[in-house]
């Protein structure tokens, strides 16, 4: 009888960041500064040159500017929060429907995605603001599917991702999850990006456009494939840092999606633009422009793309 195949063993399709440790947090510094490969951080016994203390005063004080982003990120969602609930105790459900759901189902898929991409970059106040971002926009979720303005079917499959998504992360964090667990949430974001994001595209424009799944069909089965071909070791070295790279490239996009369909809600209806809040604008324009000193001090070009 011919033997059973071996299991095939998953490997991460990009090197992760050292967990913890001062020696390992300043081979990381040196790294990012005088921009060695990553394989120089493997090294055994490497001569390690310190960076210089302007460095590090640049390195904690961009991190502060990033932590300080916090405080505009919490506030973001509140007076969009507390506009949504005057009007659901009013029993005005329609101003809600001003609101686009599917626009902040991609922006919190791309903050929960986002959690996981600098969780394994060790860039603790980025975490926490996505974090803060997957919270706040749940909650906003919550009361569209209370106004039914979103379907109970997608909210009941959302609040189930969200759970499991804050779960794994966490635990990734401090240590406690199987490297296997996450290299298969790993592909799951992957996956379910590249699935979401062309369908959430095409969703935005229905009725202009026939409303079709197709796109996240297709999208959707060629990132099962690409994502597949990875892990067994069928791609290039390029190629398995290409399919390493899409699931934060697609959180990326899915969080800039948000606004592009805010704004075609508007276009469609200009009179829902009462039910929105222009302080929440603000407090996000603040924010973010909060985050760009980090990442162009990491020299993060998809951190620096997306905020």
């Amino acid at each position: 009888a011919a033997s059973p195949a071996p299991a095939v063993a998953l490997k991460p399709l990009v090197s992760k960041a050292p967990a913890s440790g001062s020696y390992r947090s300043a081979l990381l510094l040196h790294r990012r500064r005088y921009a060695l490969p990553e394989t120089a951080v493997s090294e055994p016994t490497p001569k390690v040159c310190f960076p210089p203390k302007e460095y590090q005063d640049w390195d904690s004080l961009t991190g502060k500017f990033a932590g300080s982003a916090n405080v505009p990120f919490l506030l973001l969602q509140l007076p969009q929060i507390i506009l949504n609930y005057r009007n659901l105790v009013d029993g005005n459900k329609t101003a809600l429907f001003a609101v686009p759901w599917l626009g902040m189902l991609t922006g919190l898929l791309g903050n929960l995605a986002l959690v996981s991409y600098f969780a394994k970059k060790r860039e603790t106040e980025a975490v926490i603001v996505q974090t803060l971002g997957v919270i706040s926009t749940y909650v906003v979720i919550v009361q569209l599917a209370m106004a039914e303005s979103m379907p109970f079917p997608q909210f009941v499959a959302t609040s189930a991702v969200v759970g499991a998504g804050l779960v794994l992360n966490l635990l990734n964090y401090i240590g406690w999850l199987p490297e296997t667990l996450w290299l298969l949430w790993e592909d799951f974001t992957t996956i379910g990006g590249l699935t979401v994001l062309p369908q959430v595209m095409w969703s935005t424009f229905v009725p202009v456009i026939p409303s079709s799944i197709l796109p996240g069909i297709i999208c959707g089965s060629l990132a099962v494939a690409a994502v597949a071909m990875a892990r067994m070791g069928k791609l290039s070295e390029g190629g398995t840092k290409f399919v390493g790279s899409l699931s934060g490239w697609t959180a990326t996009l899915l969080f800039m999606w948000m606004p592009v369909a805010q704004m075609w809600t508007n276009y469609l209806n200009p009179s829902n633009i009462e039910g929105l809040s222009a302080f929440s604008m603000l407090l996000s324009m603040i924010g973010n422009a909060l985050m760009i000193p980090r990442s162009v001090f990491i020299r993060d070009l998809m951190w620096y793309v997306l905020f």
